[in-house]
């Protein structure tokens, strides 16, 4: 048995929207989609993020802080070590499936119909 949901009033559509944007424009740098999917593969430290993912200390630290602060990412102190791991599944869950469609698109082109790629046509 389907259930239908009303569509919400304009203002709270907006809202979603407004939302929906704000998270798409969170994870719209390639280095906090490295960062959420070195995370995804267990609690790690800054000195451990930096070295899988290449970028310096200082912009490491600032994107995890936005990340932080969005509710995708928490903190665990352990002695003088912090470490950080995953906090909203959601997030990442987005995440993992639009990156994984992409690697799909573009691993075979003719795996997936046009009307259905999210990869546009490359010059």
């Amino acid at each position: 048995m389907q259930t239908s949901h009303a569509a919400p009033p304009p203002a709270e559509a907006d809202r979603v929207y407004e939302i929906a944007a704000e998270l798409f424009g969170l994870m719209a740098t390639p280095l906090r989609l490295k960062i959420i999917s070195a995370l995804c593969r267990g609690e790690k430290s800054v000195s451990d993020l930096l070295l899988e993912i290449e970028t310096t200390q200082p912009n490491m630290s600032q994107h995890l802080g936005h990340l932080y602060r969005a509710g995708i990412r928490a903190r665990r102190r352990d002695g003088v070590q912090m470490f950080d791991r995953v906090s909203n599944e959601r997030a990442v869950a987005l995440s993992r499936a639009v990156c994984t469609q992409i690697a799909i698109e573009m691993d075979d082109p003719q795996a997936v119909e046009p009307a259905e790629r999210l990869l546009m046509a490359r010059a």
